[in-house]
């Protein structure tokens, strides 16, 4: 058996899935609709739309398997997200990478297999509309097309969830996705009694970019400012555009010296990109920080609103 690799962009992938807020609810006619559409159409024994979560896969919808998860390291769709196109297995049995994987040999006995990446834009792909059956099967040119059709509407009902909390442009969380995600982790931190943090970006000169060198150059700095924050900070942090070039990020277990550390690390990778971009601009921001213990009686409003004059007291003094 050969595991599935990881994709390279999989913290961003994995964030974006998590900002969904999708894993874990529970079924909804739209997806069922299409699950039973599919099984029905194929005449296979098991239709999914399947999650592929960082150690799972985790079933959104399901018909003909009890089962509303599995491993990743086993299963199908962790292959199937690497790619754009369709995934299919003919026979598993004749298969080097699954002939002795467990739902090969075991339950449910899998021995054919064809799945459509779920995407929420080109290159980041949070799973599959996929059909399984017990015997080898062959999808020919109008099959493959079916299933892409049926994949295209699931695909439509995930965006719907998406434009609800994603950000557009740089397809990380926007205000109300923020908020949301936050509202969680406040409670976490009250209930495990841990400091957090909050930091608030505002990009500097960002007006003379747009002017000087068209909309489609500020927008480039805007989902570059968001890809760095996405590498930079830790998986359990939090962050989102909070419109226009305003950016935010709650640290969770912090305290001023761990938000001094991650502000710093971030320095350093926009330093890094200005210098390998080697744009005729540089990206520049100003961050404001405000830290709070778990019992404050501040809400999150209130808690990013001190972060905000913050950033407004570093812009004054310093700009970066």
């Amino acid at each position: 058996m050969i595991k599935p690799q990881f994709p390279k962009n999989e913290a961003e992938r994995l964030h974006a899935l998590r900002t969904l807020k999708i894993l874990d609810t529970s079924h909804e006619e739209r997806f069922d609709r299409v699950t039973r559409m599919a099984k029905r159409m194929f005449g296979v024994s098991i239709s999914l739309v399947s999650i592929v979560d960082e150690n799972r896969q985790w079933f959104k919808s399901s018909q003909g398997l009890d089962a509303s998860e599995t491993s990743r390291d086993i299963s199908f769709c962790g292959h199937a997200i690497n790619q754009d196109g369709l995934f299919i297995v003919p026979d598993t049995a004749k298969d080097e990478r699954f002939f002795d994987n467990p739902l090969v040999t075991g339950a449910p006995n899998i021995r054919f297999y064809a799945g459509y990446p779920l995407k929420l834009r080109q290159g980041i792909n949070i799973g599959t509309l996929c059909i399984i059956d017990t015997k080898p099967k062959n999808l020919d040119e109008e099959d493959q097309q079916l299933l892409q059709d049926l994949g295209a509407m699931i695909e439509q009902e995930i965006k719907s969830i998406q434009l609800a909390t994603l950000d557009d442009l740089t397809m990380i969380s926007n205000r109300r996705g923020f908020l949301t995600m936050v509202d969680h982790s406040l409670k976490v931190c009250r209930r495990n009694q841990i400091p957090m943090s909050f930091i608030f970006f505002d990009l500097n000169k960002f007006k003379s970019i747009n002017d000087e060198y068209g909309h489609h150059e500020g927008d480039f700095v805007l989902v570059t400012f968001a890809q760095i924050m996405l590498n930079s900070f830790r998986d359990c942090d939090l962050i989102g555009r909070l419109g226009g070039d305003e950016f935010i990020a709650m640290l969770s277990d912090s305290d001023k010296a761990k938000a001094d550390l991650a502000l710093e690390r971030f320095a350093i990778a926009i330093d890094e990109a200005n210098e390998t971009l080697n744009k005729p601009y540089k990206i520049q921001y100003s961050a404001g920080v405000r830290d709070f213990q778990h019992d404050t009686d501040r809400s999150i409003e209130e808690m990013i609103q001190d972060a905000d004059a913050a950033m407004y007291e570093h812009k004054k003094s310093k700009v970066r």
